[in-house]
This record gives structure tokens, C-alpha cells and sequence, in this order.
């Protein structure tokens, strides 16, 4: 049990003295959980849902009924874990309310990057600029299967003119890996 750790060595503790960035995923996610059960501790708990999602990776998808049918995670524990993935998504897309400048390939690549890299089909996205390349809208155009993107110009240029658009940028992600594409 918990109670069992020397406290300088407690998940709590550790946050507190050394900061959140210095402790693992199976010590953050035991904070989360907040206790274990009466047959584990809550660090065997994390451990074990770490395990069981083989990481963060898996984690980050994971359902409330994929967490509940979980010994141990009840609903409550459960939709805790999603808030804090939810926010942790949120905080990862956050863009401050002034408006985005694109000045080069890159950096209309960083502005949605971060979104893109995880999805699990295709998406064809476009950002609509204006006349100081400043970022006016962003749209996913279309959503296609794991490996395939069909988009119509008409589409792209109907949002373009409907935000009085003066340059776009279209970019779409590979889900599969493979930035080679046969047409």
C-alpha cells in the first residue's frame, strides 16, 4: 500500500518537491486514480492500466467502458482519466486568440501538426489565410479512409471565396506511416 512508501517517495510528494515533469506516467496516473484498492495499491494500479493500454499511445483513445472494465476503475476514476486526456488534447491544440502568422512551409506544418500526427484515417484540412498571411479560418475538408483522401477543388475554393480567402494552404496527414502515395 501506499502508506507502506516512504513519503519523500509518495507520487504526491514527488510532484510537489521535483515538479510534475520528473515523475513517470504510472506515478501521474496514480495521482490521478487517487487510492487503489483493497487488494492493490494504487501505484499496482496505474502500473496495470498502463499495461493493459501498452502505454500512453493506446491510453489516449481509450473508452469509458474500455477504463470501467478495468478491475479497479470504477466510473468515477474512469471519467477522471478522460478529463484529464481531454484536457491534455486541448492544452496540445491551444492557439492564443490572436491570429496566427504563416510565413513559411514549416510553420503552417507546427500550426497542425500536433492535431494531425495521431488521427486515424485521413483528413484533408485547409487554412484559409488573407492578405497578411495571417491564419483566418481552418477547415477538414474531407475525411477519408486509413489510407485514401478524395477531394473536389470545388470544395476547397468554395470556402475560399466564402471567407473572402486570399491564399489557402491544403495539407492531409498519413495515418498508415507512408508518405509514399501512388495516384
Amino acid at each position: 500500500m501506499i502508506k507502506d512508501v516512504p513519503k519523500g517517495d509518495r507520487p504526491r510528494e514527488r510532484l510537489l518537491a521535483l515538479g510534475a515533469s520528473h515523475l513517470s506516467n504510472q506515478e501521474l496516473i496514480a495521482i490521478l486514480l487517487g487510492s487503489g484498492t483493497k487488494e492493490e495499491s494504487v501505484m499496482t494500479l496505474a502500473n496495470r492500466l498502463l499495461m493493459h493500454f501498452e502505454g500512453l499511445k493506446l491510453l489516449k483513445d481509450a473508452t469509458i467502458e474500455e477504463l470501467t472494465a478495468i478491475k479497479g476503475i470504477g466510473s468515477a476514476k474512469g471519467v477522471l482519466i478522460l478529463s484529464a486526456l481531454e484536457l491534455g488534447k486541448r492544452l496540445s491544440q491551444y492557439k492564443p486568440n490572436e491570429r496566427y502568422v504563416i510565413r513559411s512551409p514549416e510553420d503552417g506544418a507546427d500550426y497542425i501538426m500536433e492535431e494531425m500526427r495521431h488521427l486515424n484515417q485521413e483528413h484533408f484540412v485547409t487554412i484559409f489565410l488573407d492578405t497578411k498571411n495571417q491564419i483566418i479560418h481552418r477547415q477538414t475538408i474531407f475525411i477519408g479512409s486509413l489510407n485514401a483522401s478524395i477531394v473536389h477543388p470545388r470544395e476547397v475554393f468554395r470556402e475560399a471565396v466564402k471567407r473572402s480567402a486570399a491564399s489557402i494552404i491544403v495539407a492531409h496527414n498519413h495515418p498508415s506511416g507512408d508518405p509514399l502515395t501512388i495516384v
